[in-house]
């Protein structure tokens, strides 16, 4: 199923979730490959890159094609060399057409509470990421009275968790992600058998 638009409205990410301060949160190194699924205006995506240095890749995952073309604009704006975009609707099978087990970090940031089905782009993240390859999730804590997605929208931290153990990703560390957000860090590990 494709993802649907926002249910949200509009906001400057930067008053609510601080990606500047997320991505130096992230513990990014030079020469890292890092996934940004459903990377949305770039903010992070750019953030990234920056924070790489021109070293290493990071691809912007989105199935919005138009906000693609704008991250690779400035992508080229800026003279990041180092930044793919890739089209792709995350909860289908393998939709990144990125290789298993080839992303040091996996970054999914407001998208959790965007998709209907959420196990797929759990399970897609676990699979390309490096068996020392680490997931952050970055996601509302709340409705916090229309300001956020809708209450039903919501995906509490505690849910997120429990979705990423049925895909085979543990709890690292957690990190403050701005006063709306939860910052999750998570390490792939032997996944459950499908019950």
């Amino acid at each position: 199923m494709q993802q649907t638009a926002h249910r949200a409205r509009p906001l400057k990410a930067e008053g609510f979730a601080h990606p500047r301060s997320n991505v130096a949160a992230l513990g990014i190194k030079h020469g890292m490959r890092v996934a940004d699924f459903g990377a949305g205006s770039g903010v992070y995506t750019l953030g990234v890159a920056e924070q790489l240095g021109g070293s290493g890749a990071v691809y912007a995952v989105d199935v919005q094609r138009d906000l693609l073309r704008r991250i690779h604009n400035e992508a080229v704006r800026l003279g990041y060399k180092n930044v793919e975009v890739i089209w792709a609707d995350l909860e289908i099978p393998r939709a990144s057409k990125l290789a298993d087990s080839s992303i040091d970090l996996v970054l999914i940031s407001n998208l959790l509470f965007q998709v209907p089905d959420k196990t797929p782009v759990l399970r897609e993240a676990r699979r390309i990421v490096k068996s020392v390859g680490r997931v952050a999730i970055i996601d509302w804590s709340g409705s916090f009275g229309g300001m956020g997605p809708i209450k039903e929208d919501v995906v509490e931290r505690e849910a997120a968790l429990k979705l990423c153990q049925k895909t085979g990703l543990a709890l690292e560390r957690e990190f403050n992600a701005g006063a709306h957000h939860y910052g999750l860090i998570l390490r792939p590990v032997p996944i459950p058998p499908r019950s």
